[in-house]
């Protein structure tokens, strides 16, 4: 029997997914786990039981073992992306100490000592001090270290989420160098944890055997053991390959791996990402994040809460599409798209921000949403189309960015995520960009890019050029209309491009006689 099938593990915010991809990107099998995405305790939380993760891996590989045609003696290597920057303490036994902090958690440590000695007097220098400030304070180490000391104490590795799964899989204390976004002490420019001399061991409480073997994506990681085997059925011995973040590795599923083509992702963040070769800060020190080719970086601008403003306002708003589309049986998404197009292109000038959470430099800690523009023509669907073509500009402006430090304009762009499922939201995304926007062949781009990481570690091809030659595609394009085109650039131009800049004098007065955002 020839072994030349791939399955990827997604593990999201929302669910985690089974996917059995061949060596020419077609999923041939899919299955999927909802998993709650958190639980709190407290106002701003978000944690969850590590073991909810895990649970939902094997019943989303037992689900797919028991679906027609699928032979699991076919698959000839594993790979595994996860959500970003979800973080679990294990005890000595490997056993979690607590649940996982979840990337929605809001939490923040306190009083953190600064970093000091010549670090400390550069950041004053350079106006950086509330950035560095502001990783300490959202550092998940401080925050159990200055509230659980007892659990800190007990804490022998501190991982990822995609750490931890791996070490479930094949028992050994390894993560991808592609998967680490967080607040920890990793070097970006050099991918690989910092050298000792670097501020952010003084940043944060991590200490270096706490953290796990990092391997290249692409590389691998190890082998699924017996106890992993019988927990998901995925055959015992299979290499599991590096891939990367579920981002990361969307952007190469996307076909995005030339630094002119940006991946749009219209999930719970939304981002625009390139891949680069050099490594470029698009905002002075924050880093790129790792890609999910080995020695390359994902240049990455994003909307922290993007794609959950049109979950809100479907929760709060779009009772009666949901209502309606359970009764003719078609998808919700049908309906809202029916509600964009009976508003015209620019909302007749109802101009949204997407700002719904802080920033961290561009936009600034102090930053908030902002609405202008309303009159008495504009109802629901009005306010709905403003929230997609706020995300859209907020986009824009972040591949303009890019552009300005790369000295690459962006000429493609490429769709993923939930909202790449709405015609409408892609139109409007073309008409704004004034370029074609593609959606990829599959829904599932971050598992066809963790296959990818696959496919070239075990040889089924020779490099990613080749991978994404045999492995991505596109399902469709929406070319710019052109009249619509020469609205949204004026609207861009002459008024979304000055609101930041018009407002943040009142955030800074709503921040300073509200307390919200705290300041750092």
């Amino acid at each position: 029997m020839t072994k030349d099938l791939l399955l990827a593990i997604d593990n999201g915010t929302q669910s985690v997914r089974a996917l059995l991809f061949d060596a020419s990107g077609s999923l041939l099998a899919k299955h999927r786990v909802p998993i709650e995405p958190y639980f709190s305790t407290e106002p701003g939380y978000a944690e969850q039981h590590p073991e909810v993760f895990w649970k939902a891996v094997c019943e989303a590989c037992q689900g797919l073992w028991q679906m027609p045609n699928v032979d699991r003696q076919a698959i000839a290597a594993v790979s595994v992306t996860t959500q970003r920057s979800t973080m679990i303490n294990l005890d000595q036994a490997g056993q979690p100490l607590r649940p996982a902090i979840v990337w929605l958690d809001q939490r923040r440590a306190s009083d953190q000592p600064p970093v000091g000695g010549i670090w400390g007097l550069l950041f004053k220098l350079s106006g950086m001090s509330e950035t560095v400030r502001y990783f300490q304070a959202e550092a998940e180490a401080n925050w159990i270290k200055q509230h659980q000391p007892e659990i800190w104490a007990k804490t022998h590795k501190f991982l990822l989420l995609s750490g931890y799964l791996t070490y479930r899989l094949t028992g050994l204390y390894r993560d991808s160098t592609g998967s680490q976004v967080a607040y920890i002490p990793f070097d970006y420019k050099k991918l690989r944890w910092a050298d000792k001399s670097d501020w952010k061991w003084q940043a944060v409480s991590i200490e270096e055997q706490m953290l796990p073997e990092l391997v290249e994506p692409s590389h691998q990681m190890g082998v699924i053991t017996a106890e992993a085997s019988s927990a998901t059925g995925i055959p015992e011995g299979l290499p599991l390959i590096a891939a990367a973040a579920d981002k990361a590795c969307e952007i190469i599923g996307a076909g995005c791996v030339e630094p002119q083509k940006a991946c749009l992702s219209y999930g719970t963040t939304a981002t625009i990402n390139t891949t680069q070769t050099k490594y470029v800060e698009l905002i002075p020190l924050i880093p790129p994040y790792p890609s999910a080719i080995p020695g390359a970086y994902a240049n990455e601008i994003q909307i922290y809460r993007g794609y959950w403003m049109v979950s809100w306002f479907k929760r709060e708003f779009g009772h009666n599409e949901q209502r309606l589309a359970s009764e003719l049986g078609v998808e919700p998404e049908e309906l809202f798209d029916t509600l964009v197009n009976s508003v015209p292109a620019g909302s007749r000038g109802l101009m949204l921000q997407p700002y719904w959470s802080p920033g961290l430099k561009v936009p600034g800690p102090e930053a908030k949403g902002a609405v202008i523009g309303f009159g008495d023509v504009h109802t629901r669907a009005y306010f709905y189309r403003s929230i997609l073509e706020g995300l859209a500009y907020a986009l824009r402006e972040g591949a303009d960015r890019t552009t300005r430090r790369t000295h690459t304009p962006v000429t493609e762009i490429r769709v993923a995520g939930g909202g790449s499922q709405s015609d409408a939201a892609m139109q409007l995304t073309a008409d704004i960009f004034g370029l074609p926007a593609y959606r990829p062949h599959v829904y599932e781009a971050s598992g066809l890019g963790a296959a990818m990481d696959a496919a070239v570690g075990i040889g089924l091809h020779a490099d990613f050029d080749v991978a994404v030659k045999a492995m991505t595609r596109t399902s469709a394009v929406f070319e710019p209309i052109k009249a619509n085109q020469e609205l949204y650039d004026e609207l861009y131009h002459h008024v979304y491009l000055k609101m930041y800049d018009r407002l943040q004098p009142l955030y800074d007065s709503i921040r300073e006689i509200t307390g919200y955002p705290p300041a750092v």
